[in-house]
């Protein structure tokens, strides 16, 4: 699961990067505005976390801009405005809900939880490449209607790949999102699961296939 943190306190926004990851979560974190929109316009995500008050302007305002281009991404407004009329302003702007600052993180997990069972999320949970569907809420990765079972880290491996087809994703990238924040992991682990992966997706016939530069990262393309 991938999200979007949007909070320019380091300390706050390193806590929160450290709590979601602990949960599998892959967490990018812009600090400005203008970082968000370009987070949010080159990558897809779950849900996005976002603070009101950023040095370059109201955090909400990119709620009207994503939704303008047909982004329907499960947005919680972190705030510490608690007047009832900055509330309804947010949620009339297209924000999903509201938690006001100082807060619980078992509350914050709660309300994300929530909204990312909402039915209007659902059709946003399914990515596709090939003959391969990967559910994220469900976890499951099917070919061709038949189920593909992977253990966890390697259905990491699969998410972080699916959700920039195409394109190289960077073994740090991979390592943060696989590992989190263990140092103690060494970096051919990362191999081992792109190599088991790489067979069962070949084996599965998925019409995808996994390409490495080494020391750079993978990509995975479809294919014919």
């Amino acid at each position: 699961m991938r999200i979007l943190l949007v909070e320019d306190e380091p300390e706050l926004a390193s806590a929160l990067k450290t709590a979601l990851r602990r949960y599998d979560m892959v967490v990018d974190h812009a600090a400005s505005l203008l970082e968000a929109g370009d987070f949010a316009a080159s990558e897809n995500y779950d849900a996005i976390l976002l603070d009101r008050q950023l040095p370059d302007g109201d955090g909400l305002t990119l709620v009207p801009k994503i939704r303008a281009r047909g982004n329907a991404t499960p947005v919680l407004v972190l705030t510490a405005r608690s007047d009832t009329s900055d509330k309804v302003d947010g949620l009339d702007m297209g924000a999903d809900d509201y938690l006001a600052k100082p807060f619980a993180f078992e509350e914050l997990l709660a309300r994300l939880r929530a909204l990312l069972r909402r039915p209007a999320n659902v059709q946003t949970q399914v990515i596709r490449a090939g003959d391969l569907s990967f559910d994220l809420g469900h976890r499951e990765v099917m070919v061709r209607g038949e189920p593909l079972t992977l253990p966890r880290r390697e259905l990491l491996v699969l998410e972080a790949l699916l959700r920039r087809t195409g394109r190289m994703v960077q073994r740090s990238s991979l390592m943060e999102a696989v590992f989190g924040l263990d140092d103690e992991i060494q970096s051919n682990a990362l191999d081992t699961h792109v190599s088991r992966l790489r067979r069962k997706l070949a084996e599965a016939d998925g019409k995808v296939e996994i390409n490495g530069v080494r020391g750079v990262g993978y990509l995975l393309r479809e294919i014919s």
